[in-house]
């Protein structure tokens, strides 16, 4: 994959129609078909908690998966890695977030150990470490070691992932930065945020912290670069656009979204969401609207870029669309003046994603 396209650009699903015949064709039976065989190894898993986590994080959180999976649509012929890798390593992101939102420990070197793996998930030269070694439940049957396994056996088949793997790396540690800070005592949580903010502040000064937070929270870029060393010939500057194009203006967007609608079930559970820093639902809709034009102008920069802005129009759609917009009457009015004036493609995904979510009830 040459830096404008080439011949790769030509594969690339750059409208609604070919994207959802790939998708349905493709990505959500391969995702289903690896989900499965995930969940008969959690199935497994001895530990009580531990069991019942891994199943929760898969039954609750399925259309991660098979959101990040869209970017196999792009390159079917190299879905057979892409799809297990997308779907390993949001399992583990999810698992590991249940395991922390849920958790018995506010330790915060429990927090970090535990999302060491998704740093050996993209290190096939990493040694594999007891995740659990700071916590009480510990006996998974070797679920968390096969997840990371399984990453690690699909990145060393992608062409150019040694191009990428700096700036892969790079954003899962900024990933799990975030899950140890946004996790650990309710009262340290926010001054811990804005000590890391301020460590990271001159690369994103556009952006407030919690803004920088919540694009540190997205494994998207992770996968956008998986498409791109799918590739053979990828060169670092190529790799490096890819990087930029998605964090932080894509990311954040994608985040600031799920943040949105989870915002009543988050005030129930006591959990931090980064859309309550803001000081009224005008400022809101104004920040998003405005990263979601960032995120719109970045990857213009991108090889086959009317894909990527497939992927940005997919996300407003498939979170505004989520049921849990009815419920809250805040969200649903920040909901319509972010789809005011929608393109007709965001209204095709729009009921795309609707009708995904039949289609997993």
């Amino acid at each position: 994959m040459d830096d404008t396209g080439g011949r790769f650009s030509l594969r690339v699903p750059q409208e609604p129609l070919l994207l959802m015949y790939r998708v349905y064709k493709y990505v959500l039976p391969d995702v289903s078909a690896e989900l499965a065989k995930l969940r008969s190894a959690a199935e497994r898993i001895p530990d009580a908690e531990l069991r019942a986590q891994a199943l929760a994080s898969m039954e609750a959180k399925r259309f991660h998966c098979q959101g990040g999976a869209v970017y196999a649509a792009a390159d079917p012929d190299m879905r057979h890695v892409l799809i297990p890798l997308i779907v390993a390593l949001q399992t583990i992101s999810d698992y590991l977030d249940n395991l922390c939102d849920r958790s018995t420990s506010l330790d915060p070197d429990d927090f970090r150990l535990l999302h060491r793996a998704m740093l050996d998930a993209v290190d096939p030269t990493s040694p594999l470490t007891d995740y659990y070694a700071y916590r009480n439940e510990r006996d998974d049957g070797g679920y968390l070691h096969m997840l990371v396994e399984t990453c690690r056996q699909c990145v060393s088949r992608l062409p150019s992932f040694a191009v990428v793997q700096p700036y892969v790396t790079e954003l899962v540690g900024l990933y799990g930065d975030l899950q140890v800070y946004k996790h650990i005592r309710f009262d340290l949580r926010e001054s811990r945020l804005l000590e890391w903010w301020a460590l990271h502040r001159d690369r994103c000064p556009q952006l407030s912290w919690n803004e920088f937070a919540a694009a540190a929270g997205s494994t998207l870029g992770m996968f956008a670069l998986f498409l791109a060393a799918s590739r053979p010939g990828l060169t670092d500057e190529a790799a490096r656009t890819f990087r930029d194009a998605y964090f932080p203006h894509v990311c954040g967007l994608h985040i600031l979204l799920d943040y949105l609608i989870d915002q009543e079930e988050d005030r129930e559970g006591g959990d931090l969401n980064f859309c309550r820093y803001y000081d009224s639902q005008e400022t809101l809709v104004r920040r998003i609207g405005a990263i979601a034009a960032n995120a719109r102008r970045d990857v213009r920069r991108l090889p086959a870029h009317r894909f990527h802005r497939l992927i940005i129009e997919g996300l407003l759609a498939l979170y505004l669309s989520d049921p849990k917009v009815r419920s809250q009457a805040d969200v649903r009015r920040v909901s319509r003046l972010l789809l005011r004036n929608s393109p007709m493609t965001r209204l095709f995904l729009l009921v795309n994603s609707k009708w995904i979510r039949i289609r997993n009830v």
